[in-house]
């Protein structure tokens, strides 16, 4: 089973992690919600809180096949803020691994400058920080080992790109279907 991690740190958007995470469970795959906050339970942005598999500091990412970060104005920032995270997201580029961002959280990539030349999608008002990349204003945008998406209105879609991504348009399809989601 392919592992993907996901990253919460406080301030997430809710709607984000959780339906992508489900989504990306939904499409068979092994899914590891970690913490960068140095505790177990993580905040979102509307109050509702999220126990996490592990924290960042116990985590093993070397079997990982991509990384996701959920989105969120201050969840975003946090993530942001956490060098070993952005060294960890530099490593997986460099080998060529996926990464996926939503909402806000593609600042993280643009600010390490793994957009550049890349089309790229985020929530408006950012489009100044996919430093280096085309912003398209679509709901979700895969370009190479990125994925992007635009915001929390748009969070199956985005799952459902991990998923094809990962395991290929029959099995997206099929989570699609089970979900009664039309895909766009």
């Amino acid at each position: 089973m392919k592992k993907v991690f996901i990253f919460l740190a406080e301030g997430f958007e809710e709607t984000e992690a959780i339906v992508t995470t489900d989504t990306m469970i939904r499409g068979e795959l092994d899914v590891t919600i970690v913490s960068v906050t140095g505790k177990s339970l993580v905040t979102g942005a509307h109050g509702i809180s999220v126990n996490t598999d592990v924290l960042f500091e116990n985590a093993d990412f070397s079997k990982g096949e991509m990384l996701v970060l959920p989105g969120g104005m201050s969840g975003a920032s946090n993530l942001n803020i956490h060098k070993d995270l952005k060294d960890l997201l530099l490593q997986y580029a460099k080998e060529g691994k996926k990464l996926a961002a939503i909402c806000a959280a593609p600042l993280v990539l643009g600010g390490l400058d793994l957009l550049q030349g890349k089309k790229a999608t985020a929530y408006p008002g950012f489009e100044s920080t996919l430093k280096g990349a085309e912003y398209t204003g679509k709901g979700v945008v895969k370009d190479g080992n990125i994925i992007t998406g635009k915001g929390p209105g748009f969070s199956i879609d985005f799952g459902l790109a991990i998923v094809e991504e990962l395991q290929g348009k029959t099995k997206a399809d099929e989570v699609a279907n089970g979900l009664l989601f039309h895909r766009s």
